[in-house]
């Protein structure tokens, strides 16, 4: 590893708020036992579009503004798409602005975080509890209470309403 790239990571690091006067900080952990599913990519690509198995299974992005859920504003749950696992409830979704559907708080124990270093600075990224799909990423710029945005890719849910 040169001086350059331990250094540009290292600042990423403190930019992120990873490495504070404590020393490294630790993901948040807001799982419970939840019994996982396992299926292989052939039995992925069977039950799932072509768009849900890019972000699901691939960590793919959607382009924003394109998913129906950025604008619904109805009573429900948004479920996880690969395996229905409810993530998020109609009263955690805000209007972000950003073109994706978005809530300020997750079901509790329903979701596992990790850092993502894809774009160099680390941001953290979450998944389904239960079958590991990809989501998307969460962000300290949401509303109060939590401060919180959990960016969701709208095709890796399924809305369900109340």
């Amino acid at each position: 590893m040169n001086r350059r790239r331990f250094l540009f990571g290292f600042l990423g690091l403190i930019a992120a708020g990873l490495i504070t006067r404590k020393g490294f900080g630790k993901s948040e952990d807001r799982t419970v036992k939840i019994e996982k599913i396992h299926k292989t990519e052939d039995e992925w690509r069977k039950i799932l579009t072509p768009e849900q198995f890019y972000v699901l299974r691939q960590e793919g992005t959607e382009r924003p503004f394109t998913s129906p859920l950025n604008d619904n504003k109805k009573k429900g749950e948004y479920v996880c798409a690969g395996c229905e696992l409810p993530l998020f409830s109609s009263e955690m979704k805000f209007d972000s602005g950003t073109g994706w559907p978005s809530f300020f708080t997750s079901i509790e124990g329903r979701i596992e975080t990790r850092l993502d270093f894809k774009l160099i600075l680390p941001r953290t990224e979450y998944h389904c509890a239960r079958c590991g799909g990809h989501q998307g990423h969460v962000f300290k710029d949401g509303p109060p209470p939590t401060g919180q945005r959990w960016c969701n890719n709208g095709v890796a849910l399924k809305f369900i309403p109340a």
